[in-house]
């Protein structure tokens, strides 16, 4: 259908345009649905990230006490004099709880659910932490990265457009905090 055509159509008096009018403003409508709730996931998305990202700085932080003997020597691992040998020292944390106080999240079943009324906001579920301790004393420091600490956590959020026929958005987020001496 050329421009002309559609524009002698919305012109016509005859009222024959009144279905295209509504089938566009139907269109606009549905588009409008779909970007409010792509933009819903997005900011949940962000949201949940932003507090894995908090709650995996805050157990680096966590192991300050047990990196400063390391950072005393030059280096940022957590160690132990045990003995006569030096021995890892960290701690893990415990990140649900973290997200738990911070996100308002609920346990069920394997899941932590956050919920908006009775109904599920949000679910998640198989946290992983892989906290990578510096070697200690190594040969060459300027190559080493230092303590990292990685994140992963699976975040699933119903989508709320098109009722049932969508499945729920499942995404996989992972952090990464590193523990820089000042000093």
């Amino acid at each position: 259908m050329k421009t002309r055509e559609i524009y002698g159509i919305i012109r016509n008096k005859k009222g024959s345009s009144f279905p295209l009018i509504v089938a566009v403003a139907l269109v606009l409508a549905m588009i409008l649905c779909g970007v409010s709730e792509y933009m819903r996931l997005m900011m949940i998305a962000q949201g949940v990230r932003d507090a894995v990202q908090s709650a995996v700085v805050s157990t680096v932080n966590d192991n300050y006490d047990n990196i400063y003997h390391g950072v005393r020597e030059g280096y940022a691992g957590g160690y132990q004099l045990v003995g006569a040998s030096w021995e890892d020292s960290v701690d893990y944390g415990d990140i649900y709880a973290y997200l738990d106080k911070t996100l308002g999240l609920q346990k069920s079943g394997g899941y932590h659910v956050k919920y908006a009324g009775e109904i599920v906001e949000y679910k998640l579920s198989g946290l992983s932490v892989d906290i990578r301790n510096a070697p200690l004393a190594p040969s060459d420091p300027a190559g080493v990265q230092g303590s990292l600490a990685d994140a992963a956590i699976r975040l699933e959020v119903p989508v709320s457009f098109g009722g049932k026929i969508l499945p729920p958005m499942g995404i996989n987020l992972r952090v990464r905090a590193k523990y820089m001496s000042v000093f």
